[in-house]
């Protein structure tokens, strides 16, 4: 089976060495990796870093024409992965790679068509702490997302985010920015795919340490849930 890794990158030129270097270390056997980096118009050299790794054990580069937002380039990293299953990665080490294993696993059992990996189901590596207005906005929109699709998630705007190539086919993604997590929610539900939450860690940076997500991408994120709510497949 082959494992396609979508990593949408803007800015991260201290973050993503490590992280690609971390991706590459993962170890699942019987499955191939394809890397797929997706750079968003970085500003910060983050390019010329990447640029390095393209062609070397299956990482391909893009470049967007410009700076089109998160979700764009969410969505032009699927569109140019060639594996049976898709993984979101974010490149700013809050994810752990060598947690690739816990989200497959439903896949890889046929037990789920897409695999959500929870930072609020528990994890014997737990969490940093940080934002509290962000725990409550992350739960406010999560409990909108769960009444609007009608799924019990437990953190809808979570990146690690796995499915089938089969499902990546049908989602027609239009959401340039943070709104790529409701947008992916309200299709994968309407899709009636088979969906699993796992347990992850994370480790949370500040916005001294480069964080980006803010008030706004919230309110974006619910009005994209609303806008959703009636999509048909």
């Amino acid at each position: 089976m082959k494992l396609s890794i979508v990593i949408p990158v803007y800015n991260e030129r201290k973050t993503v060495a490590e992280l690609l270097a971390r991706v590459k270390a993962v170890e699942l056997p019987g499955i191939e990796k394809e890397i797929v980096i997706v750079d968003d118009g970085s500003t910060d050299g983050t390019l010329d870093v990447m640029s390095a790794w393209h062609g070397q054990d299956g990482v391909r580069v893009f470049k967007q024409p410009r700076n089109m937002g998160k979700g764009a380039a969410v969505w032009r990293g699927m569109q140019e992965s060639t594996g049976q299953v898709v993984l979101i990665q974010d490149a700013d080490l809050e994810y752990e790679p060598n947690e690739y294993p816990i989200l497959l696993r439903p896949i890889l059992d046929g037990e789920a068509d897409v695999v959500y990996g929870s930072r609020f189901l528990g994890t014997a590596r737990g969490h940093r702490v940080l934002y509290f207005w962000h725990s409550v906005g992350n739960w406010a929109l999560t409990l909108l997302s769960n009444m609007i699709t009608d799924l019990n998630l437990t953190d809808m705007e979570t990146c690690y985010k796995a499915m089938t190539q089969d499902i990546v086919r049908k989602l027609d993604l239009k959401s340039q920015r943070f709104g790529i997590e409701p947008e992916i929610t309200c299709k994968v539900a309407r899709l009636r795919a088979r969906i699993y939450e796992v347990p992850i860690s994370y480790h949370g940076r500040t916005y001294a340490e480069g964080k980006k997500i803010g008030f706004k991408d919230g309110i974006q994120a619910g009005w994209t849930l609303i806008r959703y709510a009636r999509w048909r497949p």
